[in-house]
Protein backbone atom coordinates (compact mmCIF):
# COMPACT_ATOMS: atom_id res chain seq x y z
CA UNK A 1 0.00 0.00 0.00
CA UNK A 2 1.29 3.03 -1.45
CA UNK A 3 1.29 6.40 0.59
CA UNK A 4 -1.32 7.83 -1.27
CA UNK A 5 -3.44 4.80 -0.26
CA UNK A 6 -2.57 5.16 3.19
CA UNK A 7 -3.90 8.62 3.29
CA UNK A 8 -7.12 7.96 1.81
CA UNK A 9 -7.72 4.98 3.88
CA UNK A 10 -6.87 7.29 7.43
CA UNK A 11 -9.38 9.96 5.96
CA UNK A 12 -11.89 7.45 5.38
CA UNK A 13 -11.66 6.20 8.68
CA UNK A 14 -11.80 9.72 10.52
CA UNK A 15 -14.36 10.54 8.60
CA UNK A 16 -16.46 7.43 9.99
CA UNK A 17 -15.40 7.99 13.62
CA UNK A 18 -16.79 11.86 12.97
CA UNK A 19 -20.24 10.96 11.06
CA UNK A 20 -20.56 8.48 14.16
CA UNK A 21 -19.43 11.15 17.24
CA UNK A 22 -22.11 13.51 15.47
CA UNK A 23 -24.61 10.73 15.35
CA UNK A 24 -24.55 9.86 18.68
CA UNK A 25 -26.62 12.60 20.48
CA UNK A 26 -29.75 11.79 17.72
CA UNK A 27 -29.93 8.59 18.65
CA UNK A 28 -29.28 9.94 22.69
CA UNK A 29 -32.35 12.07 22.20
CA UNK A 30 -34.31 9.87 20.21
CA UNK A 31 -34.20 7.10 22.76
CA UNK A 32 -34.83 10.13 25.68
CA UNK A 33 -38.18 11.12 23.71
CA UNK A 34 -39.68 7.71 24.22
CA UNK A 35 -41.87 7.61 26.80
CA UNK A 36 -40.71 5.20 30.18
CA UNK A 37 -42.92 2.05 30.23
CA UNK A 38 -45.96 2.43 33.13
CA UNK A 39 -44.83 0.70 36.34
CA UNK A 40 -47.95 -1.24 37.67
CA UNK A 41 -48.90 -0.06 40.68
CA UNK A 42 -49.59 -2.69 43.24
CA UNK A 43 -52.32 -2.39 46.06
CA UNK A 44 -50.01 -2.19 49.43
CA UNK A 45 -50.59 -5.24 51.74
CA UNK A 46 -52.09 -4.18 55.14
CA UNK A 47 -51.58 -7.62 56.62
CA UNK A 48 -47.85 -8.35 56.44
CA UNK A 49 -48.74 -10.44 53.43
CA UNK A 50 -48.10 -10.90 49.58
CA UNK A 51 -50.54 -8.78 47.14
CA UNK A 52 -51.70 -11.63 44.21
CA UNK A 53 -53.41 -9.86 41.27
CA UNK A 54 -55.44 -10.81 38.12
CA UNK A 55 -53.97 -9.76 34.68
CA UNK A 56 -56.88 -7.60 34.91
CA UNK A 57 -54.64 -5.20 36.69
CA UNK A 58 -57.17 -4.45 39.05
CA UNK A 59 -58.90 -7.62 40.94
CA UNK A 60 -56.51 -8.45 43.70
CA UNK A 61 -56.30 -9.64 47.38
CA UNK A 62 -53.46 -10.23 49.89
CA UNK A 63 -52.42 -13.69 50.71
CA UNK A 64 -51.96 -13.70 54.54
CA UNK A 65 -48.82 -15.64 56.07
CA UNK A 66 -47.04 -15.41 52.44
CA UNK A 67 -43.89 -13.45 53.18
CA UNK A 68 -41.93 -11.23 50.13
CA UNK A 69 -39.40 -13.90 48.39
CA UNK A 70 -41.74 -17.06 49.70
CA UNK A 71 -43.64 -19.14 46.71
CA UNK A 72 -47.28 -20.73 47.61
CA UNK A 73 -47.47 -24.22 47.08
CA UNK A 74 -49.59 -25.52 44.17
CA UNK A 75 -51.96 -26.37 46.36
CA UNK A 76 -52.65 -23.00 47.82
CA UNK A 77 -51.78 -21.47 44.77
CA UNK A 78 -54.98 -22.76 42.69
CA UNK A 79 -56.82 -21.81 45.96
CA UNK A 80 -56.01 -18.62 45.58
CA UNK A 81 -56.55 -18.10 41.89
CA UNK A 82 -60.06 -19.94 42.51
CA UNK A 83 -60.58 -17.36 44.68
CA UNK A 84 -59.82 -13.94 43.01
CA UNK A 85 -61.71 -15.83 39.59
CA UNK A 86 -64.36 -16.11 42.14
CA UNK A 87 -64.15 -12.72 42.70
CA UNK A 88 -64.01 -11.59 38.81
CA UNK A 89 -67.15 -13.16 38.36
CA UNK A 90 -68.84 -11.27 41.14
CA UNK A 91 -67.33 -8.30 40.28
CA UNK A 92 -68.84 -9.12 36.49
CA UNK A 93 -71.73 -11.06 36.45
CA UNK A 94 -72.56 -9.95 32.80
CA UNK A 95 -69.13 -11.07 30.99
CA UNK A 96 -68.79 -14.26 29.26
CA UNK A 97 -65.55 -16.11 30.26
CA UNK A 98 -64.70 -17.23 26.65
CA UNK A 99 -63.23 -21.17 27.17
CA UNK A 100 -60.67 -22.59 24.98
CA UNK A 101 -61.83 -24.70 21.88
CA UNK A 102 -62.96 -28.14 23.26
CA UNK A 103 -63.21 -29.83 19.97
CA UNK A 104 -60.34 -31.94 18.92
CA UNK A 105 -58.82 -29.47 16.62
CA UNK A 106 -57.79 -27.46 19.22
CA UNK A 107 -56.45 -30.02 21.29
CA UNK A 108 -52.89 -30.22 21.49
CA UNK A 109 -51.25 -33.22 19.71
CA UNK A 110 -48.63 -35.36 21.02
CA UNK A 111 -45.38 -35.44 19.50
CA UNK A 112 -45.14 -38.19 16.82
CA UNK A 113 -42.49 -39.32 14.40
CA UNK A 114 -41.44 -38.56 11.17
CA UNK A 115 -42.70 -41.88 9.61
CA UNK A 116 -44.96 -44.42 9.55
CA UNK A 117 -47.47 -45.55 6.23
CA UNK A 118 -49.69 -42.60 7.61
CA UNK A 119 -47.37 -40.15 6.31
CA UNK A 120 -50.12 -39.01 2.95
CA UNK A 121 -52.69 -38.71 5.46
CA UNK A 122 -51.00 -36.42 8.03
CA UNK A 123 -49.85 -34.22 4.85
CA UNK A 124 -53.54 -33.93 3.57
CA UNK A 125 -55.03 -33.58 6.96
CA UNK A 126 -52.68 -30.23 7.91
CA UNK A 127 -53.94 -28.53 4.53
CA UNK A 128 -50.73 -30.17 2.36
CA UNK A 129 -52.22 -29.47 -1.40
CA UNK A 130 -51.23 -32.70 -3.68
CA UNK A 131 -47.55 -33.19 -4.13
CA UNK A 132 -46.04 -33.14 -7.51
CA UNK A 133 -43.03 -35.10 -8.11
CA UNK A 134 -40.10 -32.81 -7.91
CA UNK A 135 -41.92 -30.01 -10.01
CA UNK A 136 -41.77 -26.24 -9.10
CA UNK A 137 -44.73 -24.87 -10.37
CA UNK A 138 -45.21 -21.42 -9.03
CA UNK A 139 -46.37 -22.68 -5.87
CA UNK A 140 -43.86 -22.14 -2.69
CA UNK A 141 -43.89 -25.68 -1.40
CA UNK A 142 -45.46 -27.45 -4.26
CA UNK A 143 -42.34 -29.40 -5.08
CA UNK A 144 -41.97 -30.89 -0.96
CA UNK A 145 -43.20 -34.21 0.00
CA UNK A 146 -45.48 -35.47 1.74
CA UNK A 147 -42.89 -36.47 4.38
CA UNK A 148 -41.83 -33.13 4.40
CA UNK A 149 -45.16 -31.67 5.53
CA UNK A 150 -45.09 -34.71 8.28
CA UNK A 151 -41.79 -33.02 9.40
CA UNK A 152 -43.07 -29.27 9.52
CA UNK A 153 -46.37 -30.91 10.93
CA UNK A 154 -44.32 -32.21 13.86
CA UNK A 155 -41.74 -29.54 14.91
CA UNK A 156 -44.98 -26.91 15.39
CA UNK A 157 -46.79 -29.83 17.18
CA UNK A 158 -43.39 -30.44 19.64
CA UNK A 159 -43.41 -26.52 19.90
CA UNK A 160 -46.91 -25.86 20.90
CA UNK A 161 -46.33 -29.03 23.13
CA UNK A 162 -43.61 -27.13 24.70
CA UNK A 163 -45.85 -24.17 25.15
CA UNK A 164 -48.22 -25.88 27.09
CA UNK A 165 -45.79 -27.26 29.23
CA UNK A 166 -44.51 -23.50 30.23
CA UNK A 167 -48.01 -22.44 30.58
CA UNK A 168 -49.09 -24.69 33.49
CA UNK A 169 -45.74 -24.46 35.30
CA UNK A 170 -44.66 -21.52 37.67
CA UNK A 171 -40.94 -22.90 37.44
CA UNK A 172 -40.98 -22.62 33.71
CA UNK A 173 -42.47 -19.17 33.56
CA UNK A 174 -39.68 -17.55 36.25
CA UNK A 175 -42.62 -17.47 39.19
CA UNK A 176 -42.07 -16.73 42.43
CA UNK A 177 -45.12 -17.16 43.85
CA UNK A 178 -46.36 -20.30 42.80
CA UNK A 179 -48.90 -18.85 40.17
CA UNK A 180 -48.92 -20.62 36.71
CA UNK A 181 -50.94 -19.08 33.50
CA UNK A 182 -53.58 -22.09 33.82
CA UNK A 183 -54.65 -21.56 37.39
CA UNK A 184 -56.66 -18.45 35.97
CA UNK A 185 -56.92 -19.37 32.43
CA UNK A 186 -57.55 -23.31 31.90
CA UNK A 187 -56.30 -24.43 28.54
CA UNK A 188 -55.55 -20.48 27.41
CA UNK A 189 -59.50 -20.01 27.79
CA UNK A 190 -60.18 -15.98 27.59
CA UNK A 191 -57.20 -15.09 26.78
CA UNK A 192 -58.08 -14.27 22.95
CA UNK A 193 -54.99 -14.06 21.12
CA UNK A 194 -57.02 -13.51 17.66
CA UNK A 195 -58.14 -9.81 18.77
CA UNK A 196 -54.25 -8.61 18.97
CA UNK A 197 -52.59 -6.30 18.12
CA UNK A 198 -54.67 -3.96 20.77
CA UNK A 199 -54.95 -1.32 22.94
CA UNK A 200 -54.10 -2.39 26.53
CA UNK A 201 -54.79 -0.29 29.59
CA UNK A 202 -52.51 -1.85 31.88
CA UNK A 203 -49.44 -1.43 29.55
CA UNK A 204 -51.21 2.01 28.09
CA UNK A 205 -50.25 1.22 25.07
CA UNK A 206 -50.86 -0.83 21.82
CA UNK A 207 -50.25 -4.49 22.23
CA UNK A 208 -49.01 -7.45 20.85
CA UNK A 209 -50.38 -11.18 22.47
CA UNK A 210 -46.59 -11.36 24.07
CA UNK A 211 -47.03 -8.04 25.20
CA UNK A 212 -49.54 -9.23 27.33
CA UNK A 213 -47.98 -12.25 28.22
CA UNK A 214 -44.86 -11.00 29.20
CA UNK A 215 -47.28 -8.42 31.32
CA UNK A 216 -48.76 -11.05 33.12
CA UNK A 217 -45.67 -12.85 33.75
CA UNK A 218 -44.34 -9.79 35.67
CA UNK A 219 -47.49 -9.16 37.84
CA UNK A 220 -49.95 -11.88 38.14
CA UNK A 221 -46.74 -14.81 38.60
CA UNK A 222 -44.48 -12.07 39.71
CA UNK A 223 -41.43 -13.38 37.76
CA UNK A 224 -38.96 -11.01 35.35
CA UNK A 225 -40.21 -10.52 31.87
CA UNK A 226 -38.91 -12.31 29.14
CA UNK A 227 -36.79 -11.12 25.85
CA UNK A 228 -38.84 -11.05 22.71
CA UNK A 229 -36.64 -14.04 20.74
CA UNK A 230 -37.31 -16.02 24.22
CA UNK A 231 -37.82 -19.41 22.88
CA UNK A 232 -39.97 -19.51 26.02
CA UNK A 233 -42.28 -16.85 24.68
CA UNK A 234 -42.44 -17.70 21.41
CA UNK A 235 -44.00 -21.41 22.39
CA UNK A 236 -46.59 -19.21 25.07
CA UNK A 237 -47.61 -17.39 21.39
CA UNK A 238 -47.80 -20.77 19.73
CA UNK A 239 -49.57 -22.72 22.89
CA UNK A 240 -52.45 -19.67 23.38
CA UNK A 241 -52.95 -19.61 19.42
CA UNK A 242 -52.99 -22.72 19.00
CA UNK A 243 -55.74 -23.17 21.46
CA UNK A 244 -57.83 -20.54 19.51
CA UNK A 245 -57.52 -22.43 15.80
CA UNK A 246 -60.54 -21.62 13.24
CA UNK A 247 -61.26 -18.46 15.09
CA UNK A 248 -60.90 -15.88 12.66
CA UNK A 249 -58.54 -12.89 13.24
CA UNK A 250 -60.33 -9.50 14.65
CA UNK A 251 -57.61 -7.18 15.88
CA UNK A 252 -58.40 -4.01 18.03
CA UNK A 253 -61.40 -6.03 19.54
CA UNK A 254 -62.41 -5.74 23.42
Amino acid sequence: MNQRSIALATAAGCAAILAAVAYAPRILRAQQAQPPLPIHQMPQAKDGGVVVMLCDGKTSMEVKGLKTGGSMSHAQAIEVTRELMAKWQAEHPNEKWEMAQTDQSSQVPAPAEASGADVAKVGRAIGAKPVSKGMQQGDTYASFTDRDYKVWKNETDNFVAEGKNIFHSDKELGGTIGVSCDMCHPDASNTHPETYPKYQVQLQKVALLRDMINWCIENPVKGKALDPNDPKLRALEAYILAQRKGFPLDYGKH
